[in-house]
């Protein structure tokens, strides 16, 4: 059987080299007393040591040496320390084969290891065959198979004979789970499902590309041809049993492969395969339309929402040249009356005068009904929308499968209504809070009340969604809160957690806490010890920080950067690579093997980093067509492969030398940056006015303090930053090294800082309006006089105790990785009604908030940390910008996936930019430093790898042919 190379060189060294760390020897190598009296048997120093090399590749990596191999110096170096010998004592070792063959079979012996063959081999293989079902890669089985080899004390066969073990485990375990969801379809589904990469869908599409060509939508249209998808899809009747205990990422695998494929394509696979793959491919679609449908309806509901305040608006300006002329009639009148008054003369000659009663009491009607235009709210307006409503809401209902929590069953109720489903006289209104605008707006539209009643209900229904009131069966994003949240069990039993599990431990530590800090605080505002700020007579004034940089540091920048060599970015892209290997994270989406067209992948990767497309780079490169282009992109560049090797990148720069002086990779910043977008992105509620009334996204980016920009999501430019900050933390390797988190104002609310807190995470947002920002204490009455004017409230105790298993609950879920720690965050605090879990967590973030507030007060060298921490991750803003040269700098896919590829593809070019710079910028620091110039790692804090004009990004990229 021919050999299947599924590793490459680099994973493979991971996997069988011998450690040269010297962490990882301590770890591995480091002899016990044991040890050293059997290696002190062998008679000769060359078979002592050589004994204890082969003990020691036995446990680490877990294999035999082979003859002739080169053993690392750091190697010989550390065992030779232990045992008493030089390191040119291995040199004799083995001369005879027989000696080897002897060891080996002592050390079987002593230690118990047995050789890859007979039952163990057997053992092992099964084993495997289970273990392939939940490995998410080549590289994944291999490595479990490595650390399963060393748990058995099986000594490792061959580098060849592991691939093809893995390989072959993989392709079993693929087709066995190919066949399991095909066998539970009977012939009736086989022969649904077959139809649809036949059945004509109008357009020259088939049914099955059809259903896959959809984006949540922006109008009434776009609503209707989502359930046209969704109800197709759900007249064809299979259940998501059919995917019981396949492991999620089997699914996402065969949906993306699914997405990929074309019809005629996927006709031409095997039975179970093609079969395995529509059936993922419609129940995936199905949840996936559901939640793009409910996406689709919060943006029409928004689009209500900003027509009706437009509205408002435009009706208040037309009011005004009316509010003139009545308020000058008014006047006029007034002096009229004034003056009859003071010459006692008759009022009613007067307002004859001054145009009669008739005149008046249409200047009194006028002036109700611009009083009423004036005051009226948007509320007034939003039943224009009911048409726009009323051609897609009714079918929505019925076509969606939502549930409700009991606090939103009238609303539930009032939905069926709309939907036709229940039939009643009086429209009901208990879904509605006593006192809302909405009730009174509804007794004073009369005859309209029933059009505005059923734009109520749609308005509630979305915010119900947000919050979680109202969810929908089998969905991710909108699925049932209480279901995603883990067990208490698991919470116990979650090390991440920084709380305890008892609410009152908590409380007594921030009681003593809080009053230590109020006390630490009234001291400093009598002595007028505040740094940089005062608090007189209850108020509280900050001074604007200012900045630290050394006037030499701006020298030294000049200086290093002149020293860097120039360098086309295809170079500067095949040099990292040739060091990190960041390729090697995308694997072909079927077959799980690496990229062999390495220059074809790193085009592809340009193009999105540059923002081109692949059109314009097909035409700007030397070595490929588009469509050569478009097959790469399409089967090997995913989110989850962009993940990995920026991770690779990361890891890879924070280990460079020159990265040390700029911090050690435990504190973090995160910012949004804006990206326009096409025109469309208006009626996508995509604008945002702190940018203008251009459309746009925005790229939330977590930068390392060693500038690493080691996580990036892309999210529309109207919702909050604060979310967001937990994804970035909690979902990657780098975020979870973090133990200071910075943000700006946009990334700081109550719910982050508890949940921050929670997770041991110290956040420290820089909050600009600081001083209006309120004290919550456990016990106001007890507080200082000095800060009296700070005092906000009390926190309510019993809230939080009556809350806390539910609490560690919902911190455990976002550690689990359950659902994205931003999604629950947006449900808690989505509902103007919030149900208590979130108003207990609100209430922990005003303890956190109000410890930190006294903190940062008090603590110059916090306040200056974040300063420099946010300065490192705006300053990532214009290297981007840099980058972003195609198409006018707007990113213009229309797909949330393109548009993620896009904004991920630019944060990878800039981590390599930035680990190319780093490297580069050490080996200058050397330089300067055998010139005799000042190398001080005060002033090398102030270095920054964020330079590109040495840097060629633009004309055509040509890449070497040795590549």
């Amino acid at each position: 059987m021919a050999h299947r190379t599924v590793l490459t060189d680099r994973q493979r060294a991971a996997l069988f080299d011998l450690p040269t760390v010297e962490a990882e020897m301590l770890h591995h190598y480091t002899l016990s007393d044991d040890d050293l009296e059997i290696i002190r048997a062998r008679r000769r120093p060359h078979n002592r040591f050589g004994f204890a090399l082969q003990l020691c590749a036995l446990r680490y990596p877990g294999r035999l040496l082979t003859p002739g191999e080169v053993i690392p110096l750091a190697v010989t170096r550390f065992l030779a320390a232990q045992v008493g010998l030089k390191p040119d004592d291995l040199a004799g070792y083995a001369t005879r084969e027989e000696t080897r063959h002897e060891h080996l079979a002592t050390l079987r012996e002593q230690y118990g290891y047995r050789m890859f063959s007979g039952r163990g081999a057997r053992d092992l293989k099964g084993w495997l065959q289970d273990a392939a079902e939940g490995a998410r890669s080549n590289d994944d089985l291999a490595r479990r198979f490595v650390e399963q080899c060393r748990a058995t004390r099986t000594i490792l066969p061959g580098v060849t004979i592991i691939e093809r073990l893995c390989a072959d485990a993989l392709v079993a375990a693929e087709r066995r789970i190919e066949s399991r969801i095909a066998e539970r379809l009977d012939d009736a589904m086989r022969t649904r499902l077959d139809a649809l990469l036949t059945e004509d869908a109008g357009g020259s599409v088939t049914r099955f590309v059809w259903l896959r060509q959809f984006e949540a939508g922006q109008n009434s249209a776009d609503m209707n041809r989502l359930l046209d998808r969704l109800e197709f899809l759900q007249r064809l009747g299979l259940t998501e049993t059919v995917l019981a205990g396949v492991p999620p990422h089997r699914i996402a695998r065969l949906r993306r492969q699914g997405e990929r494929y074309f019809a005629g394509d996927l006709r031409d696979i095997s039975g179970d395969r093609r079969l395995a793959i529509l059936a993922v491919c419609v129940l995936e679609w199905r949840s996936a339309l559901a939640d793009a449908i409910v996406e689709t309806h919060d943006r029409i509901v928004g689009k209500t929402w900003r027509e009706a305040k437009s509205r408002r608006d435009a009706r208040a300006e037309d009011a005004k040249a009316a509010l003139k002329d009545t308020l000058q009639s008014f006047a006029t009148l007034g002096s009229a009356l004034l003056e009859a008054h003071e010459d006692r003369a008759s009022l009613e000659e007067a307002v004859d005068n001054a145009g009669g009663w008739l005149s008046l009491k249409g200047l009194v009607a006028t002036a109700a009904q611009l009083t009423d235009t004036l005051a009226a709210d948007p509320l007034a307006h939003v039943g224009h929308g009911y048409h726009r409503f009323r051609r897609y809401a009714p079918r929505m209902l019925r076509t969606l499968d939502i549930r409700a929590a009991p606090v939103a069953e009238p609303l539930l109720a009032a939905s069926t209504i709309i939907a036709g489903t229940e039939t009643t006289e009086i429209l009901p209104l208990t879904f509605l809070r006593r006192g809302s605008k909405w009730l009174r707006h509804l007794n004073a539209d009369g005859g309209d009340a029933g059009r505005l009643w059923e734009v109520a209900v749609l308005f509630h229904l979305r915010e119900s969604f947000r919050s979680g009131d109202v969810w929908l069966a089998h969905s991710r994003r909108f699925g049932d809160l209480k279901e995603a949240l883990v067990p208490a069990e698991v919470a116990r039993a979650t090390p991440k957690l920084a709380m305890p599990f008892e609410p009152d431990i908590w409380l007594a530590d921030r009681k003593a806490r809080m009053s230590d800090a109020l006390r630490r605080l009234a001291r400093a505002a009598k002595a007028g010890a505040i740094p940089g700020g005062s608090i007189e007579d209850g108020v509280l004034k900050i001074d604007r920080l200012t900045a630290a940089v050394p006037e030499e540091a701006e020298a030294m920048v000049l200086d290093l950067y002149k020293r860097l060599p120039e360098i086309r970015v295809t170079d500067l892209l095949l040099e990292v690579d040739d060091e990190v290997g960041f390729t090697e994270a995308f694997t072909h989406l079927h077959t799980g093997v690496p990229c062999k067209d390495r220059i074809g992948l790193l085009n592809v990767l340009l193009a999105e980093g540059l923002n081109l497309g692949l059109s314009k780079m097909a035409g700007a490169t030397n070595t490929h067509d588009y469509f050569q282009l478009s097959r790469l992109s399409r089967w090997h560049v995913e989110g989850e492969a962009m993940s990995r090797a920026l991770a690779k990148v990361i890891e890879a720069q924070s280990a460079l030398p020159m990265a040390r002086f700029w911090g050690a990779g435990q504190t973090a910043s995160s910012d949004g940056q804006f990206f326009p977008t096409t025109r469309q992105g208006e009626a996508m509620n995509l604008i945002n006015a702190k940018y203008g009334q251009e459309p746009g996204l925005k790229a939330y980016t977590h930068v390392s303090d060693q500038f690493g920009p080691f996580a990036t999501q892309t999210i529309p430019a109207t919702v909050n930053e604060a979310p967001y900050i937990l994804d970035g933390l909690l979902m990657t390797g780098a975020g979870q090294n973090i133990r200071e988190q910075y943000a700006d104002t946009g990334g700081f609310t109550d719910h982050v800082f508890a949940v921050t807190a929670l997770l041991g995470f110290q956040f420290i947002p820089r909050i600009r309006d600081l001083p209006l920002k309120r004290l919550y204490l456990f016990d106001p009455a007890a507080c200082p006089k000095e800060l009296k004017g700070l005092i906000g409230g009390k926190i309510k105790e019993p809230l939080v105790t009556a809350n806390w298993p539910d609490i560690l609950r919902s911190a455990a879920t976002m550690v689990a990785g359950v659902m994205p720690p931003s999604q629950l965050l947006r449900k808690f605090a989505a509902y103007p009604r919030q149900h208590e879990l979130a108003l207990a967590l609100r209430e922990i973030g005003r303890v956190e908030r109000t410890l930190f507030i006294i903190d940062w007060l008090l603590d110059a060298d916090m306040q200056r940390r974040a300063q420099i921490g946010l300065n490192k991750g705006e300053a990532h803003h214009a290297l981007k910008n840099a980058l972003r040269i195609g198409r006018q700098g707007e990113i213009r896919d229309r797909s949330a996936e393109g548009q993620h590829f896009r904004m991920a593809g630019l944060n990878l070019l800039a981590a390599i930019i930035i680990y190319w710079n780093t490297k580069h910028l050490g080996e200058a620091v050397t330089s300067r430093h055998r010139a005799g110039l000042d190398c001080s790692p005060g002033l090398l804090a102030h270095i920054s790898p964020l330079g590109w004009a040495h840097i060629l990004l633009t004309g055509e990229y040509r890449w070497p042919k040795r590549a």
